[in-house]
Formats: structure tokens, C-alpha cells, sequence
């Protein structure tokens, strides 16, 4: 009670590495709830006994007074803990769907860690970015900093096949060959590292970038 399960539900977010999900601790969460609930009808009960006995809520200094007060006060700092879970986890997630979620389904060991609302969330957001873009044909997803130069040098992982269209022209991705592409056309297929989840890499597509002649220059 008074709000030692609400610290705990922090402390679990914030014993995490920074960028990753835990697995949403529903059962904590509800805990919580349930405190708030507790403290709230508390609260209510001891200001209903001070108004029968024809005192004043705001000033009376009695016993009453004091731990209506105490129950406020965890109420208020129970609700706090609770909206700093669920918004420092939903800023993890509209990130994940930045770097991922335009292009690709999310990993399973991923998703698990959602709870229905936030997995909803995530579908959401990333549907709305894709209209916006569909609506303006831009890419927000591409160049987050902007780039020096709009060219890359890139080399195949795995082998992409032929017949693969890049704006106005095809390219065949053998494996280990290498390509001097717009960032635009690669960026698709260029391995993206450090996603949340079970793995510490992952590779979403099958080209490594390594640096332009210009930015060698």
C-alpha cells in the first residue's frame, strides 16, 4: 500500500537497457489499479465521516483530515507511476515502429512483450505514418539525419537475386557483389542493427552500407 507496487512497476522499466521492452508486467499493473481504487474509496469514506460529524474538509487538523490527506497523496503518486510506465514504453514502441514497422512485420519475441493496447497502439501509428506518406509520396522513414551524400556503397549479405527494381532501373544482388546506389532505392534492403527484442541484431534485409568515395575524400 501507499505506493510500493507503483515503485515497482518503475523500477522494473527502468532496470531495463535503454531502448528495450520487458514483457508488460500485467499482473503488477493491475496490482496498481487496484490501489488506486483502494485509496480512492478510503479517501471518500474519510471525508464522508468528517462531513457527518460537521466538519470542515479544507481545515480541519484531526486524524481524519490527515490520512484522507496520505490517501490523496498515493492516489496521486500511484496514477503518476502508472501513466510514466505506460507513456516511457509507448515512446519505445512509436520508435520501434519508425525503424521497423513502415517496412516489415515486427519480430514474434517482440510482440510478445506488447499488451493488447499496446500492440494495437503500434498497428495504429504505423498505419497512420504510411497514409501520411502515401498522401504526400515521401518516405519519412528514409535519411532520419541528412545525409552528406545522396549516393552509398553497399555490399550484398545474401543473395537478393536479379530482376530487382531500383527507381528506373533493375540490379542483381549476388551475394557479396557490390553497389553504388541512392540511399533511397537501398535503404530498404540495408541491414538495420540494435532492434529491440530477443536478438541483438537483426537483419532485415540482405546489404551492408559502408562509406561512399566522397565521404572517404
Amino acid at each position: 500500500m501507499h505506493g510500493r507496487k507503483a515503485y515497482e512497476l518503475v523500477k522494473e522499466f527502468a532496470s531495463g537497457e535503454k531502448g528495450h521492452l520487458k514483457i508488460f508486467n500485467n499482473e503488477l499493473f493491475e496490482r496498481v489499479i487496484e490501489e488506486c481504487n483502494e485509496h480512492h474509496n478510503a479517501l471518500q469514506s474519510l471525508i464522508r465521516k468528517m462531513q457527518e460529524e460537521g466538519l470542515e474538509v479544507q481545515t480541519a487538523r484531526n486524524a481524519d483530515h490527515y490520512g484522507a490527506l496520505i490517501h490523496h497523496l498515493s492516489l496521486i503518486r500511484n496514477k503518476r507511476c502508472l501513466m510514466a510506465y505506460v507513456y516511457n514504453r509507448a515512446e519505445i514502441i512509436r520508435d520501434l515502429a519508425w525503424k521497423v514497422g513502415l517496412l516489415h512485420e515486427l519480430p514474434r519475441e517482440i510482440q510478445e512483450k506488447f499488451s493488447d493496447s499496446e500492440e494495437q497502439y503500434f498497428k495504429d501509428h504505423s498505419k497512420s505514418l504510411k497514409i501520411y506518406m502515401s498522401q504526400l509520396s515521401l518516405d519519412v522513414n528514409v535519411d532520419m539525419v541528412p545525409p552528406k551524400d545522396p549516393y552509398i556503397k553497399v555490399r550484398v549479405l545474401e543473395d537478393l537475386g536479379s530482376g530487382i527494381i531500383l527507381g528506373d532501373k533493375s540490379a542483381n544482388f549476388a551475394l557479396h557483389s557490390m553497389h553504388f546506389l541512392k540511399r533511397t532505392d537501398a535503404e530498404q534492403y540495408i541491414a538495420r542493427v540494435g532492434l529491440n527484442g530477443g536478438a541483438d541484431k537483426l537483419k532485415v534485409k540482405g546489404l551492408s552500407m559502408m562509406p561512399s568515395p566522397s565521404s572517404l575524400g
